[in-house]
């Protein structure tokens, strides 16, 4: 689970480092890019299910 949230948060600061470097450079496409990186990080994980172990029966 940790190694989830550490994943998403990875995938937060690109899309932050993304957007600044695109407001930075006037980059519109980069900034954009990173917008989207950043709203599609926590939602990225939904819907997708966790391999479980064994089955304890």
């Amino acid at each position: 689970m940790a190694e989830d949230r550490h994943s998403t948060s990875v995938e937060h600061l690109r899309g932050s480092v993304k957007e600044a470097l695109g407001k930075l450079t006037g980059d519109s496409r980069i900034e954009a890019e990173g917008r989207r990186q950043n709203r599609g990080a926590p939602s990225s994980r939904v819907g997708r299910s966790k391999p479980h172990g064994r089955d304890s029966g």
